[in-house]
Formats: structure tokens, C-alpha cells, sequence
């Protein structure tokens, strides 16, 4: 009597060549993934802190805007006291946290916020740091 036939092993036909290409498709892949997360997530972020910029923009420009000149109301005119409305637009700039610069011409004030937003998921690939900037002009009216 003849007993089953001993198991043979098979010999899968692999290529040299062929070697770790799951390898590398899988980090390519994942490095992807990672990019287009980064790219919603960082991205969301970067737009979020664009939003604040513009916000604090606006808020100066308007607090510098109501900074008027008293002897220029005295004379039926409506200007800007140009020292006290930067004073007052880079005062309520640094509580807010922000940096920027004000411009005034007239009765008209421009502020210009700017920074940076620094990335977490975007830095794995190569990007430290998304600039962010916003510019508000407000003008001084004289009626109520």
C-alpha cells in the first residue's frame, strides 16, 4: 500500500526586478494620503488665520478711522488725527495678537496685517510656513 504523495513546495516565479515594488507603491501612496490631508486640514487652517487677518484688519482701520482731528471739526472738516489713529489701530493690532502697518491719507486709513501660519501635516512635506496678509481701509464720515 502507497501512502498520499509527499507535499511539494511550490516555487513562486518572482523576479528580481519585481522585488519591493509593493514597497514603494505603498510610501508613494501614503506620502499622497498625507499631502492631500495636509492640504485640507492645513489648508482649513491657513484660511481660518486669513479670515482672523482680515477681521483684525478691518477692526483697526475702523478704530483708526474714528481717531478725527478736533480743531479740523471745529473748522467743518472731517480729518484724521494721523498720531492718535496709529496709536490706536497698532494698539488694538497688538491685542489682537497681530502685526501689521497703517497708512493714512486724509480721512482715509488703510491697516495691512500680516504673518504666518506654520503647518503641521504640510511640513512632512516640505512646507514650513504659509504666509498669510489682509489689507482693510476704513474712512472717517461726519454725519451720525
Amino acid at each position: 500500500m502507497t501512502g498520499p504523495a509527499p507535499l511539494r513546495r511550490r516555487r513562486h516565479n518572482v523576479h528580481r526586478g519585481e522585488c519591493g515594488s509593493a514597497t514603494v507603491f505603498v510610501i508613494f501612496l501614503a506620502v499622497s494620503l498625507l499631502a492631500g490631508a495636509g492640504l485640507v486640514i492645513d489648508g482649513g487652517y491657513a484660511l481660518a488665520a486669513r479670515r482672523a487677518a482680515v477681521n483684525h484688519a478691518e477692526q483697526a482701520a475702523r478704530v483708526a478711522a474714528d481717531q478725527l482731528s478736533e480743531p479740523a471739526l471745529r473748522d467743518g472738516t472731517v480729518r484724521v488725527d494721523a498720531g492718535r489713529a496709529r496709536d490706536a489701530a497698532l494698539d488694538y493690532l497688538h491685542a489682537a495678537g497681530a502685526d501689521g502697518t497703517v497708512d493714512i491719507n486724509a480721512d482715509r486709513v488703510t491697516v495691512t496685517v500680516t504673518g504666518t501660519y506654520q503647518p503641521v501635516l504640510l511640513s512632512v512635506v516640505g512646507v514650513d510656513q504659509i504666509s498669510i496678509g489682509a489689507t482693510a481701509t476704513a474712512t472717517s464720515v461726519d454725519q451720525p
